[in-house]
Formats: structure tokens, C-alpha cells, sequence
């Protein structure tokens, strides 16, 4: 089954905003979306899924994101600088990863791991959170250019927000696959703005 399609790839880049939203919340308040942060470090464990959409547990899992996704298509000004530069240096980390065969394989064991812990935890435990923010670590972060999140000092100066955030950015990296996987792509995202901001707003009254 192909995965290309308007639907789909207004799913996945609303993943990618949601990641980048929570970040943003997370670094500047401490505090984040609860149920938009279960859904997007969620999806980070469903690894074969039977649709897009469920990789997010369903619509309501992507709300934020679809939210978030409406508010930056309708805007000609972007309307958070700091969410959308997270959001493109994902894209191209992601572009970077698919090069490296062996640092996918070495975030797929990760994940393995982490899945398997999330069964006996569940997704949000302290455990399953610090897993995933070394495996983005190990990985990721090594790429260039490294990701600078900025934000209040006290919060990204506490371990547990630290593991959410690279948690969620990891999150992001697997909506950017994602994108990609649906046939997305920069000059798509350009020549089909209009388009893909009224599939975000029919997703959304569905919710």
C-alpha cells in the first residue's frame, strides 16, 4: 500500500510540528501537552503500524500538530522563528540519518529496547524517557548541525525535561522519515501550502 498522499503527508508534518512545539513549551516553561507528548513519543515505538495516522494513536493524538501546522500555513510571517527553525533542522538531520546506515541500526536496536520497556512502564516512564533521550544522544546529536534549544536555563537545566525534550526531538526525526515516506518534500511543502492547510483543517473538524 502506497503511502503517498495529500492526508498522509499533512499527518506527518504535523508530527514533526507537534515535536517542535512541545520542545518549545517544555525549554521555555518546564511544562508540556501531555497528551500531545504521550501520542509523539508514542509514535516513536509503533513501529509497524497499520496506517499514518495510527502511528499517532489517531487524530486526536496529532491535534496540537495539526493545530500548530494550520497556524504556520496560514501565516506569509512565521509565527514562531525558534518552532520552525527546529522543524528544519530536523528535516535535514533526517536527510543526514538516511545516509548512515549503521546509525539507523543503531537507533532501531534502541528503540527495540525502549519498546520493550514502555510494555512493562508504559510510554512516559522516567525509564523509557531517559532511553530515548540517549539513544538521541548517541545518534543524533552527533550529526552537524547540532540542534541549540533555547529556552529558561532552570528547565534545561533539569535532566528529566532534558530527556523529554530529546525524547520529543527524536519524535521528530521519525515524523521527518515519515514525510518523506508520504512523498514529501521541500518544493512540495511550497507548491502545496494552500492544499495541505485545508487537509490539516478537515482532519481537524473530524477530531
Amino acid at each position: 500500500m502506497s503511502l503517498v498522499s495529500l492526508s498522509n503527508q499533512t499527518v506527518a508534518l504535523a508530527g514533526i510540528a507537534q515535536a517542535c512545539s512541545l520542545v518549545r513549551q517544555l525549554a521555555t516553561s518546564g511544562n508540556a501537552d501531555s497528551a500531545a507528548m504521550a501520542a509523539s513519543i508514542g509514535s516513536l515505538l509503533k513501529i509497524d503500524s497499520a496506517s499514518v495516522i495510527d502511528v499517532f494513536g489517531g487524530l486526536p493524538g496529532i491535534q496540537l500538530g495539526l493545530q500548530q501546522l494550520d497556524k504556520q500555513l496560514t501565516s506569509r510571517v512565521v509565527s514562531n522563528p525558534e518552532q520552525a527553525r527546529y522543524a528544519a533542522q530536523l528535516v535535514h538531520l533526517q536527510k543526514q540519518l538516511n545516509k548512515n546506515p549503521d546509525m539507523l541500526n543503531t537507533i532501531r536496536i534502541g528503540i527495540t529496547k525502549a519498546q520493550a520497556q514502555s510494555e512493562h512502564f508504559g510510554v512516559m516512564h522516567e525509564n523509557v524517557l531517559a532511553n530515548l533521550a540517549e539513544i538521541y544522544h548517541a545518534t543524533i546529536s552527533t550529526l552537524q548541525p547540532r540542534i541549540m534549544i533555547n529556552g529558561d536555563p532552570q528547565y534545561l537545566g533539569n535532566q528529566a525535561t532534558v530527556n523529554k525534550i530529546r525524547a520529543l526531538l527524536l519524535a521528530g526525526i521519525r515524523a521527518s522519515l515519515l514525510w518523506r515516506q508520504c512523498g514529501g518534500s521541500r518544493w512540495h511543502l511550497l507548491l502545496s501550502r494552500k492544499k495541505l492547510q485545508d487537509e490539516a483543517n478537515r482532519l481537524l473538524s473530524q477530531i
